[in-house]
């Protein structure tokens, strides 16, 4: 039924797809940003965003600039040290945030993952397997030599981005701040709700599920996801924390949240993985303190993924900030809703 159903929406899909021919329209100096469908300032219009790959090792707390990211990916990164996972910040206005980190290095899936958005993908190195994919012309990265930052704690937890690096180092590397040839039409990546309404799930799809907590199957650091009915937003939770920045104490909080059941492929005895992120298969979307199942799918590796409901229309999602996980299917039956 599913393989029925993807089939039907892989043509679908296409069309969605090419009927944006150009950014959200402007007015009085804004637009509405193509990764959260909220207004920003048209002098950015055309900057790519860039994807910041963050530890999310205990040892790398806190954190610096995740409450000001877009869109925050979470995917385990090895299938060692008790499936660790690492997160990856997506950013448009990325020349406003004061510190990024801590930078660690990056993995197949996450490139696959940024290229969906003309992204830049920041990170300091990673294994061979990564080589392949950072050499398609669809990617664009800068890895390594950014501000360390002396703070007690082994090398491996150092390395930050600070405010003006970015810019520099994309220049000095010969690649453009502006979106280039293989943006997808830079259309919005996700099918936004207009700006001031907001989907309510209970409504538009009956029987909804309640998803007031969110706790997903990562025994590393039991991430979990709780509602909070005074903002309308998912706050972050991990190791048993409000997940809150260094600098301004910032919860890192979203108004979606995105899980996709995704089977993976083990390279190797030390771990190293990717996820089969090109096809098709189920998950969840939520907002606003309900559920539904959903079905992804990607059709290239610099496809962009899109989200439809089970009647095969695509999702409709509230404009705000993006939580999405990529969850091993060995894992998915696991996730808690409450």
């Amino acid at each position: 039924m599913l393989k029925r159903i993807a089939a039907a929406l892989l043509s679908a899909g296409i069309a969605v797809m090419t009927c944006f021919s150009a950014l959200p329209a402007q007015a009085d100096g804004v637009y509405f940003s193509e990764l959260t469908g909220e207004p920003i300032s048209t002098a950015i219009q055309a900057q790519r965003p860039v994807a910041v790959m963050v530890d999310n090792d205990r040892r790398s707390y806190p954190h610096y600039g995740l409450a000001q990211a877009d869109i925050v990916y979470e995917l385990v990164n090895s299938t060692a040290n008790n499936g660790v996972t690492r997160l990856m910040a997506v950013y448009k206005d990325w020349n406003n945030v004061p510190l990024i980190g801590n930078i660690r290095s990056t993995r197949p899936t996450n490139v696959m993952l940024a290229e969906e958005y003309n992204a830049v993908l920041v990170h300091d190195g990673g294994p061979f397997y990564i080589n392949a994919y950072l050499a398609n012309p669809a990617s664009n990265h800068v890895s390594g030599g950014f501000t360390r930052i002396k703070n007690g704690k082994p090398t491996e937890f150092t390395e930050y981005v600070a405010a003006g690096e970015l810019a520099r180092r994309i220049a000095a590397s010969g690649r453009t701040t502006t979106y280039n040839a293989y943006a997808p039409a830079m259309i919005n990546h996700f099918n936004f709700a207009p700006y001031g309404t907001q989907i309510d799930l209970n409504t538009k799809y009956p029987g909804a599920a309640l998803a007031l907590k969110i706790s997903l199957p990562y025994a590393h650091n039991n991430s979990q996801l709780l509602y909070n009915p005074a903002t309308g937003m998912y706050d972050y939770f991990e190791f048993g924390l409000l997940h809150q920045d260094a600098d301004t104490g910032a919860t890192m909080s979203f108004k979606n949240v995105i899980i996709q059941n995704c089977s993976i492929h083990q390279y190797d005895k030390n771990g190293y993985l990717i996820y089969n992120c090109i096809g098709f298969d189920t998950g969840y979307y939520c907002t606003n303190g309900y559920m539904v199942p959903i079905i992804w799918m990607k059709g290239s590796e610099n496809g962009q993924t899109r989200y439809f409901d089970g009647a095969g229309l695509e999702m409709v999602v509230n404009p705000g900030k993006t939580y999405i996980t990529l969850c091993p299917s060995t894992s998915f039956p696991a996730i808690a809703f409450n």
